[in-house]
């Protein structure tokens, strides 16, 4: 998982629909950092976007579906995964651009927002799990790499390494809300990686 825009805001260019698009996912953004899932009402997101309430409650039908849509267009606007040459190399990247992303005040906190939502809201947790579902994919790819490389064992679970990377950082925000470092970043690869190479991660039956 790899650490999009800071804000939806970015949308792409277009016409007017794109335009309101744009305005009602920043501002839905900007209200979940603000006041959190449940502070969030689509009066307050057509207000603040400077868009008719018919066509917000038209277009998103609920707060969740503003959610989904941020969610979505916060995993389109996301780079593709790094490819340094190593696996060391790439799932460092990895785990550097997850801390960047939950590290920073705008989007660490609408991640936030979203999880909380998640535990309370299916369609919340619908769009959280597509998110990061297509994050893991896109980075499962420089396991493959690697496995070709010859770096680690054949049938290596390259969607499990890329969520044992994270999934430190993840617990240490969420759960026991502890600081989350470099240094821990570093040691989730450093643990993972000794892992994967140990074929910890290969998966029954594939021949590895």
């Amino acid at each position: 998982m790899d650490q999009p825009s800071r804000s939806a805001g970015t949308v792409r260019p277009g016409g007017r629909t794109a335009r309101v698009r744009a305005a009602v996912l920043e501002t839905t953004q900007d209200e979940l950092v603000e006041h959190g899932f449940h502070g969030l009402t689509m009066d307050q997101v057509a207000a603040r976007a400077g868009v008719g309430k018919t066509t917000v409650y038209r277009r998103w039908g609920s707060t969740a579906g503003l959610v989904v849509d941020l969610m979505t267009e916060l995993a389109n606007q996301s780079s593709p995964h790094t490819d340094t040459g190593t696996i060391e190399g790439d799932l460092r990247a990895n785990a550097l651009s997850v801390l960047g992303a939950i590290s920073d005040g705008r989007l660490g906190a609408t991640f936030q927002a979203v999880i909380a939502a998640a535990t309370c809201d299916e369609q919340a947790a619908h769009a959280l799990r597509s998110f990061y579902l297509r994050r893991i994919e896109e980075w499962a790819n420089v396991v493959d790499l690697a496995v070709k490389r010859g770096e680690l064992p054949e049938g290596t679970d390259g969607a499990e390494v890329i969520r044992a990377i994270s999934a430190p950082l993840y617990y240490r925000l969420v759960v026991t809300r502890e600081p989350v470092t470099r240094e821990v970043a570093e040691r989730s690869v450093t643990r993972t990686l000794a892992a994967a190479r140990a074929g910890a991660f290969v998966v029954p039956g594939s021949g590895g």
